[in-house]
């Protein structure tokens, strides 16, 4: 199964990461390759994107649904392929540092299923790492930024 976390310290208060990644409109526009996602509830949306696994870029959509809202530290979520016969998951944790500090990890984990399975996940091996330390760090980047405004 492919995977890969990647985590972050940030100068921020546990409640402001929580606001916003407890928002899926806030982060999803920051997946890689990013190109529409669709509210369909609280816990459910699908998402499109453009994926570059190096010799060929594909369209792909997600339907996520968010199995576990755990405030302030960690929202879960499920992937299924909606074009493509993918399934996985993935979280979001925050744990606080001191008062102003906490570190954030980005979790996710994709696996491609199907007669082409093992040839994509081989591919996948080091397409989701990637993904998830460039979305955290987008998330990230996006925290730090509005923080910057209110101060």
């Amino acid at each position: 199964m492919p995977s890969g976390t990647h985590s972050i310290n940030l100068q921020v208060p546990i409640q402001n990461i929580w606001n916003f990644v407890s928002d899926m409109d806030k982060w999803a526009p920051l997946v890689p390759g990013y190109i529409e996602h669709t509210i369909i509830s609280d816990k459910q949306s699908t998402w499109s994107f453009k994926g570059d696994l190096g010799f060929m870029k594909k369209t792909v959509k997600l339907r996520i649904d968010i199995t576990n809202w755990i405030e302030p530290t960690k929202v879960t979520f499920d992937l299924t392929g909606v074009s493509d016969n993918f399934i996985g998951s993935g979280y979001f944790e925050a744990e606080a540092i001191s008062g102003n500090e906490t570190k954030m990890t980005g979790f996710l984990d994709i696996t491609a299923k199907g007669a082409m399975g093992p040839m994509i996940n081989g591919i996948l091996k080091s397409f989701v790492p990637k993904t998830a330390e460039e979305l955290s760090q987008a998330i990230a980047n996006r925290i730090e930024e509005i923080e910057s405004v209110k101060s």
